[in-house]
């Protein structure tokens, strides 16, 4: 259904206001979310980013009316007009082979590179004049509603039973030659239409609703009754009962609720002028965990009759935990996702924590469209306030207090005082259908009446680490020896390293001191996050097998925006992540590519994809130019800017998780705006770690292609030009992951960016000078080597050096300076297109008259 049809009927009763409450219409708002923003990323926005579909037309205008973003939707349909309308209507897409006269009508598929006969005969079909035509009605546009009226009107075949429209237009067969020299310049024939061949029933039944709104005869409102083509703030209004959609209003507030786990917290936290509530002192009003929500709405549209069995057990965003919920005579508000208790250990990072706090209250202030205001419930357990942190942690508070955060208007205040204003959703499903007793509430933590003063809440003390141990020296030692040692020592690093060997060559389940090694690794994860001793944790939870929450859902985020995701230890194989998958299917991905390598990197590389998703979900343009997205790449590339800042080797799995996400942002920033700062070597790297790569950058291969019949060859692989050009278009996808499968051969990120810089300088230099093309196929890696060997050669004359073995003195070399590295490729790329034959044509020639 589309996404207005969602926001439309939110809350509607199909059986009106005295139905039944299983016949009221439940809108999941952090799926609409998803499915909104899904469909607004796929759109086209750039004249050059891939193929468009005229299907669009009615998608995002009438009937469906899927988008309100006015520019975006503008975008979408200017480009469908400019890149497919014709005389006789709009393309239905490029290379449309249907209904042809070159297609074979007797075969249900094409065979390879048959797609290119196509090309610039696609018959047009005048029915999408009809949709752009209505939404000017119903936007009030009269010109162009009449301009597309004029344009229809010579279109229409007069027969015995008045004026029908015809299906399409095609090419005569003997015109079709004439039509591919010449775009345009043929007269189209229309399909056959009338009683004996059949009317055309979905294009007649859209011309006459465009006739009768043209005519006054019909009106908008009497065709949209739901008023879909509206934004959600002007629709009219259901019942008050259920939330309803609004446009996000200017002055949105977030209420926050602090719940305290425990009496001895609450006193702690106001001794520093933080005040909250325990759940004892909101009651009756039940503070519930997001996993009893999903449970709650696993009844919905239960029907044992009709075999539905409800709602998939599918896990809650932050914009539906930020309702409050009446159900079964009680009030319920839901912490969000957040704050509940998992087995990975990024919870015990209180940075990222606070970090992802700040991202949630930034989420909801630019994505919630309900009536009323969102209600954030933040938990604050004990081990939130342990270790170093706190400082930290009061000061998000103290912003929580003041009513701003990053700019974000809000409001902290009890509970209760929050329900008048509140967003509320009734949940009257649940009244018929289940016991309410099987539901679980937050219950606040038992610390005793006699504790003798706030700081009884245990703090920290350090470990001193054992003397430097390598693991290898370890593993000549018996397992009993091991066992023994491991009794001794009280380091955290040489604690993680007898664990793993014990795991390795005795299983999970071996005990020791009364305790499985899998349980001694649980305890290990606990005490080393506890202590921020990071490696020891990603060690740990590695051999465990841990995965993250919510990590599916954060592949999904990357996928849907065009891009692709690789896993993988770096220099090693990797897997393609194309599309969305379950999360143990992702385990198994990630845990079988790094286990062999790095174990530490099996929940590193989850850690990457976790943050990928958020990030890209609020600022993708960092992602610019990036289309495939090779996280054992990434870390690469975090490595190659710790190493620059501290002059030395570092090792990535030692840093917090916050940390982590902190120099994932800085290597996408720091090349876009912060170039400058870097040697060439450094910006290679990074870039080439990325895989960024120049806007145009695939649609110069492209035309590199098309002057080179033999092929573009690199590292060893060969992208042919046929059935390459014949199968794809120069826009399309399919070709930019295409270029990206061959760059994927290459092993080292700086050598992957001057081959970039390379495809960059054959195509200038093929664009200038139309004559050239490559006689057989080009060989890239060739290019460079001997645009390297003549810099070489230069470098010695001028400096009295000594030929290198490795090309880094050519890598940090700039590219467009004197004696720069692009002088010298394009040396070579012009040598090797004039060892080859000359294409001249007579137009190509200068003649005199």
């Amino acid at each position: 259904m589309a996404k207005a049809a969602l926001e439309a009927v939110n809350g509607n009763n199909v059986y009106g206001e005295q139905g039944a409450a299983w016949s009221v219409i439940y809108v999941d708002i952090d799926a609409h979310n998803r499915n909104r923003t899904i469909f607004e990323t796929i759109l086209p926005r750039e004249s050059n980013s891939k193929n468009t579909d005229a299907s669009l037309l009615p998608t995002i205008c009438w009937p469906a009316f899927a988008i309100h973003e006015e520019p975006v939707k503008r975008q979408a349909v200017n480009k469908v007009i400019r890149k497919l309308k014709g005389n006789y209507g709009i393309k239905r897409f490029f290379r449309d082979g249907y209904m042809t006269e070159l297609e074979d009508k007797n075969r249900k598929y094409y065979r390879p590179a048959e797609i290119k006969n196509f090309d610039g005969i696609e018959s047009e079909w005048p029915i999408f004049y009809l949709f752009i035509m209505i939404d000017c009605i119903f936007h009030g546009d009269k010109e162009g509603a009449e301009k597309y009226q004029k344009l229809l009107k010579p279109l229409l075949v007069e027969s015995p039973d008045g004026l029908l429209i015809p299906q399409y237009y095609y090419v005569p067969a003997d015109k079709i030659d004439l039509e591919k020299s010449k775009p345009g310049s043929q007269k189209r024939l229309a399909s056959p239409v009338g009683s004996t061949d059949g009317i055309f029933m979905w294009g007649q039944a859209v011309y006459l609703i465009s006739q009768l709104l043209s005519d006054g005869l019909l009106n908008v409102n009497e065709l949209d009754p739901v008023r879909r083509y509206l934004p959600a703030l002007e629709r009219p209004k259901f019942s008050a009962r259920y939330s309803k959609f609004q446009g996000t209003p200017p002055d949105l507030i977030i209420q926050i609720v602090l719940i305290a786990e425990s009496t001895r917290l609450q006193q702690l936290l106001a001794t520093y002028g933080i005040q909250t509530q325990t759940p004892h002192q909101i009651e009756p009003i039940q503070i519930w965990s997001p996993k009893e929500l999903t449970k709650a709405y696993e009844y919905l549209g239960v029907n044992k009759k009709l075999g539905l069995t409800g709602r998939p057990s599918r896990p809650f965003g932050v914009l539906s935990t930020s309702k409050i919920y009446r159900a079964c005579s009680k009030t319920i508000l839901c912490y969000p996702l957040l704050f509940e208790l998992s087995d990975f250990y990024l919870a015990q990072d209180i940075s990222l924590v606070m970090d992802d706090c700040k991202n949630d209250l930034a989420f909801l202030s630019k994505r919630w469209k309900l009536s009323g205001r969102p209600t954030w419930c933040m938990v604050i357990r004990e081990n939130s306030i342990r270790g170093h942190n706190f400082g930290e942690f009061l000061d998000l508070l103290s912003q929580f207090k003041k009513g701003s955060v990053d700019g974000i208007r809000v409001s902290l205040g009890r509970l209760q005082s929050f329900i008048s204003s509140a967003c509320i959703e009734h949940l009257d499903f649940l009244h018929t259908l289940i016991d309410p007793g099987i539901f679980t509430k937050f219950e606040e933590k038992a610390v005793g009446s006699n504790f003798k003063s706030l700081t009884d809440i245990p703090s920290l003390i350090d470990i001193v680490e054992d003397g430097h141990v390598n693991k290898k020296d370890l593993l000549p030692r018996s397992t009993y020896d091991l066992c023994q040692m491991l009794r001794s020592v009280s380091g955290l690093t040489i604690q993680s390293q007898i664990l793993e060997i014990l795991y390795e060559r005795e299983g999970p389940l071996y005990r020791t001191e009364g305790q499985t090694v899998e349980e001694r690794l649980e305890r290990l994860v606990q005490k080393a996050g506890a202590h921020k001793h990071w490696s020891v944790v990603r060690l740990c939870s590695a051999l465990l097998g841990k995965l993250v929450d919510s990590l599916a859902p954060s592949v999904t985020s990357v996928l849907v925006r065009g891009k692709q995701i690789t896993v993988g230890v770096f220099g090693h194989e990797e897997e393609v992540l194309d599309k969305p998958v379950g999360p143990n299917e992702i385990k198994t991905i990630i845990y079988g590519k790094c286990l062999p390598y790095d174990i530490r990197q099996a929940v590193l590389q989850q850690e990457l994809i976790l943050c990928l998703g958020k990030i890209i979900a609020t600022s993708s343009e960092l992602f610019d130019g990036i289309l495939k997205i090779r996280i054992g790449w990434f870390v690469r590339a975090i490595e190659v800017e710790m190493e620059q800042e501290q002059g030395s080797a570092f090792d990535i799995h030692a840093i917090s998780p916050h940390h982590v996400k902190e120099m994932m942002l800085t290597v996408l920033t720091r090349n876009t705006y912060e170039a400058d700062i870097r040697t060439p070597f450094q910006k290679r790297q990074l870039d080439g770690a990325l895989n960024r790569v120049p806007k145009d950058f695939y649609d110069r291969v492209w035309e590199i292609l098309e002057r080179t019949p033999g092929g573009i060859k690199v590292a060893g692989y060969l992208l042919p030009q046929q059935p390459t050009l014949s199968d794809m278009t120069m826009y399309e996808l399919n070709f930019s992951l295409l270029v990206e499968q061959m760059l994927s051969k290459i092993v080292d990120p700086s050598y992957r960016q001057i081959m970039v810089e390379a495809f960059m300088v054959v195509s200038i230099i093929l664009e200038r000078n139309p004559e050239l093309m490559f006689q057989q196929a080009v060989n890239m890696d060739k290019i460079i080597q001997e645009a390297y060997d003549e810099f070489q050669r230069d470098l010695n004359k001028s400096e009295g050096r000594e030929k290198q073995d490795d090309m880094r003195c050519f890598f940090n070399t700039a590219p467009n300076v004197k004696h720069g590295t692009t002088g010298y490729i394009g040396k070579t790329v012009m040598r090797t297109l004039l060892d080859g034959d000359l294409r001249v044509t007579m137009d190509d020639m200068c003649c005199v008259s």
